[in-house]
């Protein structure tokens, strides 16, 4: 019985640190992330200019908890991350959690497609999520 609540304590200990674990963010209504740059269907060299728009809330670089704020996370061939998931920090998921708003990102050539997520202090989608629409891009040599 003694090790059955120790191991309950610790789940709940556990769950209590982990950032998914906490509450949801709200997204602000009416926020919206879209690119500024590259446009849909551009043919670019890399390393490749991408530029991000915001409306309807503001940037906070992470770990930053303002209210109605959120920083910038350009998904490469992938879709979005659900709401309450943690968005993965790897070559598919750029964090830029500094509050940048452009950037140049190298890619390989041929075709990719771009998205926009804006993530909270802790990397965790909004609710609902503020995401762009998917762009495609062609890259050559």
């Amino acid at each position: 019985m003694v090790n059955v609540v120790r191991v309950a304590v610790a789940a709940m200990l556990i769950a209590a640190v982990s950032p998914a674990a906490e509450a949801q963010i709200a997204a602000p209504p009416g926020a919206k992330v879209y690119f500024i740059e590259p446009a849909d269907g551009a043919t670019v060299k890399s390393p490749v200019k991408v530029k991000f728009g915001l409306s309807g809330m503001g940037i906070a670089p992470a770990l930053v908890d303002w209210p109605n704020t959120g920083h910038h996370h350009l998904l490469i061939d992938r879709d979005g991350i659900p709401p309450g998931s943690l968005i993965p920090n790897d070559a598919q998921s750029v964090h830029f959690g500094g509050g940048q708003t452009e950037a140049e990102v190298t890619l390989a050539p041929g075709k990719h497609t771009l998205m926009l997520q804006i993530g909270d202090h802790q990397h965790i989608p909004h609710l609902p999520s503020i995401e762009s629409p998917k762009i495609t891009i062609t890259v050559v040599p």
